[in-house]
């Protein structure tokens, strides 16, 4: 691919800029390093990798931030079998083909760990680092996921690596021959308790209600297992064990009350996840549960900042959706970008 890129006011792409430092740009060992760019972009998962991509195609001076390996959910997924032009594809490869695409066309992928997204008065974001680098853009998009929601019972902390988890890929192997349970109804609690069946022996669903919410091709496949069995209308309300790791979990009848125990050594949360938006130091228009509201452009209610993937408020979150709204954001950042240098010229941008 041939071109040029296209510069933004205070950016000279391609030289060197002498870059914008603020008060609090400083620590007590002397001016922390700044690098400025067209775009940040700020999550790795197949959201952010799109976004990479779409990027490099459209010739903008990006960096891509992720903590750590590309890859998102998809590195916590077997088997992907809805993503067009893969019937059946692992996870981790697909996280791979993405990150390999992206590098074709020149995306700039680091692992930082960013703490903070703070725009200034001038437009530009800083967007901040734990290694103490500050990353300058008019231009952010944000895809940074979210977190699992955790049960908050007693023992849930104190076993978290020791039979309590929350990634079946991840961790399932280390249960083989056992008796775990998992935790949810959603697709994903339903997906992960069946895929759990090829290393436990046994596989209890807790589930608090008395239907499932998860698609009905999951439902029957899961009813299907002989491996699994449901307990219905029962919540977890304590985790215990020995120093060696779980051992049992005690149920509250969400009707009676009743409490009872279960023998499990493993247990699976999947009940939902927060999106990861703390990051943002400024008020944005959300939803109740914290969900970022964006407009068709995917542009938040901070100019120059987009939202991209699970963080986003929509109808479901996969990973299909995921690089669509990625698409459209890279794209409408190109447009914002050439509009905020035409505003900076004094030209008046049309409707």
């Amino acid at each position: 691919m041939t071109g040029t890129r296209r510069p933004f006011p205070g950016l000279r792409c391609g030289k060197s800029v002498a870059p914008y430092i603020s008060p609090n740009l400083t620590t007590g060992n002397g001016m922390r390093n700044v690098e400025v760019f067209e775009l940040i972009i700020v999550g790795g998962g197949p959201a952010g990798l799109c976004a990479a991509m779409y990027a490099g195609r459209g010739m903008l001076k990006a960096v891509l931030l992720e903590r750590g390996v590309p890859g998102g959910e998809l590195l916590n997924t077997e088997w992907i079998d809805d993503y067009p032009g893969f019937e059946h594809v692992l996870g981790r490869e697909l996280a791979q083909k993405m990150t390999s695409h992206a590098a074709a066309f020149g995306a700039d992928i680091r692992q930082e760990n960013v703490e903070a997204i703070v725009r200034r008065d001038d437009g530009m974001f800083e967007v901040s680092t734990t290694r103490g680098t500050i990353y300058l853009a008019p231009a952010v998009i944000l895809t940074a996921g979210g977190t699992p929601t955790k049960l908050g019972v007693p023992g849930e902390l104190e076993y978290a690596g020791r039979g309590v988890s929350y990634c079946a890929v991840c961790d399932g192997a280390f249960f083989k021959g056992e008796t775990i349970a998992v935790v949810g109804g959603g697709d994903a609690a339903v997906e992960e308790a069946e895929y759990l069946t090829r290393y436990a022996e046994k596989v209890y669903v807790i589930h608090r209600r008395d239907e499932f919410r998860a698609s009905k091709i999951l439902q029957e496949r899961l009813f299907a297992n002989p491996k699994i069995e449901v307990i219905w209308n029962k919540q977890v309300r304590e985790m215990t064990g020995t120093p060696a790791g779980l051992q049992s979990l005690l149920l509250e009848d969400s009707l009676t009350g009743e409490l009872t125990t279960l023998a499990a050594t493993g247990c699976f949360v999947f009940i939902g996840f927060r999106p990861n938006t703390g990051l943002v130091k400024e008020h944005f228009a959300h939803d109740a549960g914290g969900y970022i509201v964006t407009d068709d452009r995917m542009m938040t209610s901070i100019p120059g900042l987009f939202a991209a993937g699970d963080l986003r408020v929509q109808l479901t979150r996969q990973v299909t959706t995921a690089v669509g709204d990625a698409t459209t954001a890279a794209i409408a950042v190109e447009k914002y970008l050439k509009d905020r240098q035409t505003r900076a010229l004094g030209v008046k941008v049309g409707v």
